[in-house]
C-alpha cells in the first residue's frame, strides 16, 4: 500500500508536492485539471515493469495498454525535453524484509520502502532516455535503515555509454578485487542490473530490492472512466483473469472464476459468497433487487446475467436496465475480486449513476477497505478520480459517524486556476467537516443560488405590479 507519492515535471504537474495516500485517496478537479495524470503515471511504472524489455527506461504503452503517453516530450512538463522527471513514493510491505551483510554479518530490516529516481533524455542522443540516479531506502517504524542506489558518474557524458555509481549510506561497499570498471546502467527505472553484484563482495541481496518493487507494482491495477457496454451472451473458457480488464471486459469471467470464493463484509457475522456480495452492493446502492450469472447449457460455454429490479419482479438481461448498472458493475467486481493487498486505480466510478447510487457507492468502498477474507484483512488501498460531490458528502457523513477514521480517507483537489496546478490536500476533520474547501471546488453552486433567487424576486415584483394594475 503506498503511503506517499510525489511527481516532477510529469504532463501538467510541475510538482505536485507530498501526497499522503490512505485506503481511501480521493482526487476532485474539474476537466483537464490534471488529476488524471497522477494515476496514469503509476500505470506507466506498471507497464515499464511489465515489459519484456529490460533496457526500456519508460514504457509509454501500446495500442492494448492501460495508458498511452506517446513520447517523452508528450509528458514532460511544459514539453520541455530538457527536463527530468522526478517521482518518489513509499509504500509498506507485506512482510518483514531483512539485507544482511554478508562480510561485517550487520542486519538491516524493514517494514517499508521509499524510491526516489529521475529520468530524462541523454544529453547526445536526444531519442534516448536515461536513468539519472534512482535510490532505495528501507525503514523500521519510520526510521531510516539503510539507503542505496546508482547514480550516473559525473564523467559519462563523454562516454559512449552510461556509467554509474553505487551510492549506500549505513552500509559499507567493498568492491572486488580487479574490477575497475564501473557497473551498468539500471535496468528499467528501478533495476540494479547483475554487474551490481559482479562488481561488489557484499551486495548479492540488493536484486531483491528489485523483486519487492516489481511486487508492489503487480498488485496495481487500473479501470477506466468508460467501461463496456452489457451484452446479452458471455464466453468463459474456465480461466481467472487477472482483473476485470481496463475497460471491464473481463467482468463476468472475473464473477464467474470467483464464485466459491467468500468475503466477509465489516458489521456482518458470516462470510458471503462472492456473487451474493456484488448482487447485495447492487441492492444497496438501489439499483437493483436481486442477481444472478446464468450458464444456457452444460454443452456451451455462454453464460447470461439477469437482473431484477425494483419496479418489478421479473427476471430481464442486464443490456434491457439502466446503463449505469452495466457501468458500475465492474467497479463492484474489480473492488471484490482483487486479490488482498492489492491497489486499485479508478477513474469515475460513479459515471451514469443517480445521486443517490452515487452516495452509496461510496458506502461500498468502505466495505471494500473494510473486508476480509479467510479471515484476514484483504487490505485494500483504492485511489479514485472523481467528481461526485454526492459521493464525498457521503463520505463526510460516515466519518462524523465513525464507520471510517478520517485517517483512512485522503482527499485532494487539482487547481487548475493556479499556475502551474496545484494540488491541494482537503483537511477533514474527526466531525466530517472540510476545513478548507477550495473556491469553486464543484462549480459556484453559490452563484447560481443568488441569480435563481434574484430573478425569482424579479419576476414576483413584475407579476405583482402586472396584478395591480388590472
Amino acid at each position: 500500500m503506498f503511503q506517499e507519492l510525489r511527481i516532477k515535471n510529469f504532463k501538467g504537474w510541475k510538482d505536485t508536492q507530498n501526497i499522503r495516500m490512505s485506503p481511501l485517496t480521493l482526487f476532485f478537479g474539474t476537466n483537464s485539471s490534471g488529476k488524471s495524470s497522477i494515476g496514469q503515471f503509476l500505470m506507466m511504472l506498471r507497464q515499464t515493469m511489465d515489459s519484456s524489455d529490460r533496457k526500456v527506461v519508460f514504457y509509454p504503452g501500446g495500442k492494448n495498454s492501460a495508458v498511452h503517453l506517446g513520447s517523452y516530450q508528450d509528458m514532460v512538463f511544459h514539453r520541455d525535453s530538457t527536463k527530468s522527471i522526478e517521482f518518489e513514493y513509499k509504500w509498506t510491505l507485506n512482510h518483514l524484509f531483512e539485507i544482511k551483510d554478508l562480510l561485517s554479518d550487520n542486519k538491516f530490516s524493514g517494514d517499508s520502502l521509499a524510491f526516489n529516481a529521475s529520468v530524462g533524455l541523454e544529453t547526445k542522443d536526444l531519442n534516448s532516455l536515461s536513468v539519472n540516479q534512482m535510490q532505495y531506502s528501507l525503514f523500521s517504524n519510520d526510521r531510516e535503515t539503510l539507503k542505496i542506489g546508482m547514480k550516473r558518474h559525473s564523467r559519462a557524458s563523454d562516454s559512449a555509454e552510461a556509467e554509474y555509481d553505487v551510492t549506500a549510506h549505513h552500509y559499507k561497499l567493498k568492491r572486488k578485487k580487479g574490477r575497475v570498471w564501473y557497473s551498468g546502467a539500471p535496468a528499467r527505472f528501478y533495476g540494479f542490473p547483475n554487474e551490481v553484484v559482479s562488481y561488489y563482495q557484499n551486495i548479492d541481496s540488493v536484486q531483491e530490492l528489485n523483486l519487492l518493487h516489481e511486487e508492489l507494482f503487480h498488485s496495481l491495477f487500473y479501470l477506466g472512466p468508460l467501461r463496456r457496454k452489457a451484452e446479452r451472451l458471455y464466453s468463459w473458457t474456465g480461466t481467472a483473469p487477472e482483473s476485470v480488464g481496463y475497460e471491464g471486459e473481463d467482468t463476468i469471467g472475473a464473477l464467474l472464476a470467483a464464485k466459491t470464493r467468500k468475503i466477509k463484509i465489516s458489521g456482518q457475522k458470516e462470510d458471503t459468497p462472492f456473487e451474493q456480495v456484488i448482487a447485495e452492493a447492487l441492492k444497496k446502492m438501489g439499483l437493483i433487487e436481486r442477481f444472478k450469472v446464468n450458464r444456457l447449457s452444460e454443452q456451451r460455454q455462454e453464460y447470461d446475467v439477469k437482473v431484477c429490479t425494483n419496479s418489478s419482479n421479473d427476471w430481464v438481461d442486464l443490456p434491457d436496465v439502466g446503463f449505469g448498472i452495466s457501468q458500475v458493475l465492474p467497479v463492484l467486481v474489480q473492488c471484490f475480486y482483487a486479490p488482498a493487498n492489492s491497489i486499485i486505480i479508478m477513474e469515475q466510478p460513479e459515471i451514469h449513476l443517480h445521486p443517490s447510487a452515487q452516495a452509496a457507492l461510496a458506502d461500498v468502498l468502505i466495505d471494500v477497505i473494510n473486508s476480509s477474507e479467510k479471515g484476514k484483512p484483504r487490505n485494500i488501498q483504492l485511489i479514485v478520480e472523481t467528481h461526485s460531490e454526492h459521493f464525498l458528502r457521503r463520505l463526510q457523513r460516515r466519518i462524523a459517524e465513525d464507520k471510517i477514521s478520517q485517517q483512512n480517507v485522503a482527499a485532494y483537489f487539482a487547481n487548475a486556476s493556479q499556475t502551474p496546478i496545484k494540488l491541494e490536500a482537503l483537511q477533514i476533520d474527526e466531525l466530517g467537516n472540510i476545513l478548507n474547501w477550495p473556491e469553486n471546488f464543484f462549480g459556484d453552486e453559490m452563484d447560481d443560488i443568488i441569480a435563481q433567487s434574484k430573478m425569482a424576486l424579479k419576476k414576483r415584483k413584475a407579476l405583482k405590479l402586472e396584478l395591480d394594475q388590472q
